[in-house]
């Protein structure tokens, strides 16, 4: 009986924490690629507007088509009575709420068209609502319930059939040839061919859709990444507020997004309402009462990893206002809470990406949930519903109280899975780094370890550089399939990285390949210092985008310390990268103009001015569809190897982008990449 009491206590001390309980039996096997893409992903939280369900959208990789299918799932606001209610075909999204919570409307992407449905909570049938001749995206419905804002790929200054019928005489055109007088050619993975994201709204019992953007030569939601946080009705149904880059031909080389406000008829073109700000504006959100609009803003254009700041104004004609100004995050995330006294926010935060609390009247903030990945949020009352995952459990739904701060587990998605599985335990680090500074940094031990053994180690080197390696259950770089392989990993938030302060962002500007770097070093060797287990002679590093270009840096400035490295979608040239890249305001801010203006710069730290000393084995990757760094600057880094007579391989996806998302393609890398470790840190 004590020892049943002791287990019960430890399983509910772990659901206290926001922890998943640990559900490997004796049957399970190490961690691997196949199990990372057969996890089931949640991908949204929505509460309805009476408090009493729960719906998300729950991705369910398909090996069979080599790809992910989502599907709703419903629950009591207590997590009980979980269960499906879309399913396939189709992969549903963006789910509304109607004002009297009993209609869920929502997007189901088929294969020959993406559309808005419906289904009743009651009876749990789905009935399609519109039909379109274009594709839908990112659905919101208006607090009166009347009607649907939602998004199409138009021409601007079109009609919904003209648009279908340019795009049927470009089909039927015999030359591919397409002409271009100015930039963007190309974005994220895909070629430009003059259609926007446009915002649309329609009665919600039927009508023609209204583009409340018409001539605008923007998006909304912008690309690749922008969603339906990026526009809101107004609290009385009447108008729109969105966002979007209207920049005209600086377009490619300017981060200025502003708020728009227009009438959902579109009888009145857009009004510019933060005209003021050169910088960025996204994510208006109205206060329950509607008497206030909040906000995100950057302060610096052409920074895209400048702070978020968070602005209120009276609605509609008042002034807008910092709040919280010495709050030293960027918050991703905004919504309010139902009393409509507290603003929720997610920021990076330590190498976490916690969930905050904010006082608006008392410029206070509080943090509620400090450790792990917060990615989805929504308000219940004085609570908040959110997704948390840490580096060794994917995501769940949990609960807390604002004030009491009582955390309850809502679902277990990836229980069963979970059963079959055995993970690498993690802890976080600290160092001194540049200029004695603290950096931070996570170490995940290999599964099934021994302290007496001494294992290989793996450093990641992540992108950005303005990004993170946070403790999150990722599901690509995640370092589980390597502790899976016998692998210890070292992750360290070199300067540069997010959730530090500003200051530790902004300190690598025209310097990426110095403070970084002494970080990465100072750092490994503090990691194997503390951990006599690490084999500090079998040493690999790998990365991706920025940490690509690191990888490609180190083997030819610090060539002689690892076994092996592996550089994915890396720059060989930064000088040339600027002029392949697709978003060239990014190299103008991190190397403080452009290459005629400030040549210096992009060769103070450019890899290929070192390729002379280069001589670690190396595996290349890369996407044929990438074009944030072009394929070519892959290929280039293969050829140095192989001209040099150094070990190689060259891995390349002619269908992935930047990203490596399809399963097939995941097992794949992973295969290769962990061969290649294994290679070289086995002999």
């Amino acid at each position: 009986m004590r020892n049943i009491t002791l287990i019960s206590f430890l399983l509910i001390s772990l659901l206290i924490i926001g922890l998943s309980p640990v559900y490997a039996n004796e049957n399970s096997e190490p961690f691997s690629a196949q199990d990372l893409v057969t996890l089931h992903q949640i991908e949204g939280i929505s509460i309805s507007p009476d408090g009493k369900w729960i719906v998300f959208p729950l991705r369910i990789p398909n090996l069979t088509s080599d790809k992910g299918e989502t599907n709703l799932w419903l629950m009591q606001a207590d997590g009980q009575s979980l269960h499906q209610i879309t399913f396939q075909p189709g992969s549903d999204s963006s789910t509304c709420w109607s004002p009297d919570s009993t209609t869920l409307y929502y997007i189901k992407a088929l294969p020959e068209s993406t559309q808005i449905w419906k289904v009743n909570i009651t009876d749990e049938k789905s009935v399609q609502v519109t039909n379109e001749p274009l594709d839908i995206s990112h659905l919101k419905l208006s607090p009166d319930g009347k009607k649907l804002a939602f998004s199409m790929e138009v021409f601007p200054g079109t009609t919904i059939s003209e648009t279908v019928q340019r795009d049927e005489m470009i089909v039927q055109e015999k030359s591919s040839g397409r002409i271009y007088d100015s930039l963007p050619i190309r974005h994220w993975d895909t070629w430009t061919n003059g259609k926007r994201n446009h915002i649309f709204v329609m009665p919600i019992v039927g009508g023609a859709p209204v583009d409340i953007m018409n001539t605008m030569d923007a998006d909304c939601p912008s690309k690749p990444f922008g969603g339906r946080e990026e526009f809101t009705f107004t609290p009385d149904s009447k108008g729109i507020v969105f966002s979007t880059g209207d920049n005209g031909r600086v377009e490619a080389w300017s981060t200025n997004h502003d708020l728009f406000l227009t009438p959902v008829d579109g009888s009145i073109p857009p009004d510019n309402l933060t005209s003021s700000n050169p910088a960025w504006d996204t994510q208006p959100v109205f206060s329950p009462d509607g008497k206030t609009l909040a906000y995100l803003a950057q302060k610096r254009p052409g920074y895209e990893s400048d702070r978020f700041h968070v602005m209120i104004k009276s609605w509609p004609d008042g002034e807008e206002r910092e709040i919280v100004a010495d709050w030293d995050r960027s918050p991703a995330l905004l919504t309010w809470s139902p009393d409509g006294k507290y603003l929720y926010a997610v920021a990076m935060n330590k190498g976490n990406r916690s969930l905050f609390v904010i006082d608006p009247v008392g410029g206070t903030v509080k943090t509620v949930v400090p450790d792990g990945n917060v990615e989805y949020i929504d308000s219940l009352g004085e609570s908040i519903v959110y997704s948390l995952s840490t580096i060794d459990n994917p995501a769940d739904i949990f609960v807390i109280d604002r004030e009491k701060l009582a955390k309850k587990r809502l679902t277990e998605v990836n229980k069963d899975h979970l059963k079959l599985v055995r993970m690498g335990s993690f802890e976080s680090f600290t160092f001194q780094g540049w200029n004695n500074e603290t950096v931070h940094g996570y170490i995940i031990k290999p599964v099934d370890f021994d302290p007496e053994k001494k294992y290989p180690i793996a450093l990641f080197i992540h992108g950005g550089p303005e990004d993170s390696f946070p403790n999150k259950f990722h599901y690509r770089w995640n370092p589980q399939p390597f502790a899976g392989r016998g692998y210890g990993v070292v992750m360290i938030d070199y300067h540069g990285s997010i959730g530090y302060g500003q200051a530790f962002t902004d300190s690598i500007r025209d310097d990426w390949g110095g403070k970084p770097l002494e970080d990465l070093k100072k750092g490994l060797e503090a990691a194997i210092q503390l951990n006599p287990w690490m084999d500090e002679k079998r040493v690999s590093a790998l990365g991706a985008s920025y940490g690509g270009y690191m990888v490609n840096l180190i083997n030819g400035v610090w060539p002689d310390r690892f076994l092996c490295l592996v550089s994915h979608d890396g720059n060989l040239d930064e000088r040339f990268g600027y002029y392949d890249t697709d978003e060239i305001w990014f190299d103008e801010w991190e190397y403080n103009g452009t290459p005629w203006d400030n040549p210096e710069s992009y060769q103070r730290f450019n890899p290929i001015n070192y390729v002379c000393n280069w001589k670690t084995p190396t595996l290349v990757i890369h996407g044929g569809k990438d074009f944030r760094i072009a394929e070519s600057q892959g290929m280039a880094t293969f050829t140095a190897l192989q001209r040099r007579d150094i070990p190689s391989k060259f891995l390349y996806f002619p269908d992935e982008n930047h990203w490596v998302m399809r399963p097939s393609n995941s097992i794949k890398w992973h295969d290769t990449v962990l061969d290649w470790l294994d290679q070289w840190n086995n002999n």
